[in-house]
């Protein structure tokens, strides 16, 4: 069964590290949430894509040793060099939940553009697909956010899919310079009202209602981000629900 309506998870959130170095991972409660808004069975079928960092090996073995033992049955798909699945778009479309791992967020989206993704991603999304992800994984379903896309120093980016008609900006208690570059860009008119993340925390929609924030651990919060007629900018904390 699809998700009963189209759902996204935004997140800065997704694996916890393990003690045996930093390819060592477990997945987080927010994947069987996905699962859970999806109405998957008891093998929910997930996909990860990874262009955020060029489909990289490691990290697609990170990902598998994650699921491993897991109930989750895995697959991904990767455009570099070329894709790796004849049917991209049935690929999709056949998935519970699409995972979007973090990166480049400018990087992953003029490479899904290219191979004509963000049309797929989008079919997925109406047909009940639920499409979640971290940190460019996040920003990429939004109008923008704040990216180090370009270079150590945080830059806007505003050529996000925009299918949620918001900024978003995440790791924003973890990077000194998010909480500052959001509000200049909110203030500015250049990013719209903005939902924000500390690490541990995502955000759930419902077509493009903002409907709940998550925590994956307790002391860590979700914000919005919004200008005011006078030009001032405003925080407003979201508490979020603690998942189990």
């Amino acid at each position: 069964m699809p998700a009963s309506e189209p759902t996204i998870i935004a997140t800065s959130m997704g694996f916890s590290r393990g003690d045996r170095g930093p390819y060592d991972m477990r997945p987080s409660p927010v994947f069987e949430l996905a699962a859970e808004l999806a109405e998957a069975g008891p093998q929910p079928r997930i996909c990860y894509l990874g262009q955020a960092v060029g489909d990289q090996p490691t990290s697609l073995t990170a990902v598998y040793g994650a699921f491993a033992d897991t109930r989750f049955r895995l697959s991904h798909l990767a455009l570099f060099p070329m894709p790796n699945v004849e049917d991209v778009r049935a690929h999709l479309l056949a998935q519970d939940v699409i995972w979007v791992g973090g990166g480049s967020v400018a990087n992953l989206v003029a490479v899904w553009r290219v191979h004509g993704l963000d049309d797929i991603l989008h079919e997925c999304w109406q047909a009940g697909v639920v499409l979640a992800g971290v940190s460019a994984g996040s920003i990429c379903w939004h109008v923008g956010g704040a990216t180090d896309s370009f270079g150590p120093r945080l830059r806007g980016f505003t050529e996000g899919l925009a299918w949620l008609p918001y900024g978003n900006g995440v790791h924003y208690d973890s990077e000194g310079q998010r909480r500052p570059l959001m509000h200049e860009l909110v203030g500015s008119g250049t990013l719209p009202t903005s939902h924000c993340t500390d690490d541990g925390v995502g955000l759930v929609y419902r077509g493009i209602r903002l409907v709940e924030a998550i925590a994956d651990r307790e002391g860590v919060s979700a914000y919005e981000v919004s200008r005011g007629a006078d030009g001032s900018v405003r925080e407003a904390v979201i508490a979020p629900r603690l998942l189990g």
